[in-house]
């Protein structure tokens, strides 16, 4: 069974940082592409970023390029996603996924598995 645990989310002050966090377990991390998506209240949820299976790769949504990143430690079946200059739009739940290829994506409909979601709230 595919598990993916989120962490590291909480309450920061515009301009300040957190690091994220997705631990996967159930199938072979290193294998598949890893997404960070984030959803805000009354809002579709979005992409965010996207890393291949090997960490040679990634890719951003246009809003958080510059100022967020994502890595994958493949020895600790973990993916992060480092946000920095935080700002009040940043606040939403993000969720981690598992795609179901080796190639990044940013595509939804392309990851099978989701975790259950981590709350950054941004304050002015």
């Amino acid at each position: 069974q595919v598990q993916l645990v989120e962490s590291g989310g909480g309450l920061v002050q515009a301009g300040g940082s957190l690091r994220l966090s997705c631990a996967a377990s159930g199938r072979p991390f290193s294998s598949y592409a890893m997404g960070w998506f984030r959803q805000a209240p009354g809002k579709e949820r979005e992409f965010v970023a996207t890393i291949n299976c090997r960490g040679t790769a990634t890719d951003y949504a246009d809003s958080v390029k510059g100022r967020f990143t994502i890595s994958r430690d493949n020895a600790k079946n973990t993916v992060y996603l480092q946000t920095n200059s935080l700002r009040p739009d940043d606040t939403a739940v993000y969720y981690c996924a598992t795609a179901s290829q080796c190639v990044l994506t940013s595509n939804d409909s392309d990851y099978g598995f989701w975790g259950q979601g981590t709350q950054v709230t941004v304050s002015s």
